[in-house]
């Protein structure tokens, strides 16, 4: 027993030391609340957002796999058919300054705009504070919030991990299929997948 315990604290240790960023968010328990500013200067927290359904979307402008979902009209028609029924749509970039996808917010607001898209808000986190929180690998990196504030699905926002913009026609998306399970008061039945896309530019 005491030898276990000596292992796993010896692992903690070492997890902490190497820099190893543990995973914060599990389907099922409570979202990590956080705030942060958006492309137009107003500042939005998670708990804020109680009593609705949120969807956090890792992304970033200048990425093929993003490009893919906004070229092709993916993303905006989801986010116009969900915030059309109360759902919160977040865009999250986490590209640190200089790198890749680290707009101005007023290069957020022309992307969204020359896209058609219809995020709730543009949030910027240029310090990846909680992209490292929600442990954000890709752009895209899903994640599907219910009104309790419970984490209900995490990953890839469909199952064609490529830059094809013809693969959005055929491809099953996960995230309508959870929101869609979820208001309708049914279980999400594909609640975690591996995301793709480029990697976030922390």
């Amino acid at each position: 027993m005491i030898k276990t315990k000596h292992l796993l604290m010896a692992a903690a240790i070492m997890g902490i030391s190497c820099g190893v960023a543990w995973p914060q968010v599990t389907v099922g328990r409570p979202a990590p609340d956080f705030t942060l500013i958006d492309s137009n200067g107003h500042q939005h927290a998670l708990s804020g957002f109680k009593g609705k359904f949120v969807v956090l979307e890792w992304f970033n402008p200048e990425c093929p796999f993003v490009k893919k979902h906004y070229n092709s009209g993916n993303i905006p028609g989801l986010e116009k058919t969900y915030t059309a029924k109360g759902v919160i749509w977040l865009s999250i970039n986490s590209s640190a300054q200089g790198k890749q996808g680290s707009f101005t917010p007023e290069e957020f607001n022309k992307f969204i705009a020359e896209k058609g898209a219809y995020p709730t808000a543009v949030l910027i986190d240029r310090e990846g504070k909680v992209g490292r929180l929600y442990d954000a690998q890709t752009t895209p990196d899903m994640f599907v919030i219910n009104p309790e504030g419970a984490l209900i699905y995490q990953g890839a926002i469909d199952d064609a991990p490529s830059t094809d913009v013809a693969d959005v026609k055929t491809a099953k998306n996960y995230v309508s299929a959870a929101l869609d399970a979820a208001m309708n008061g049914k279980p999400v039945v594909v609640s975690t997948t591996k995301s793709y896309g480029c990697s976030v530019k922390y």
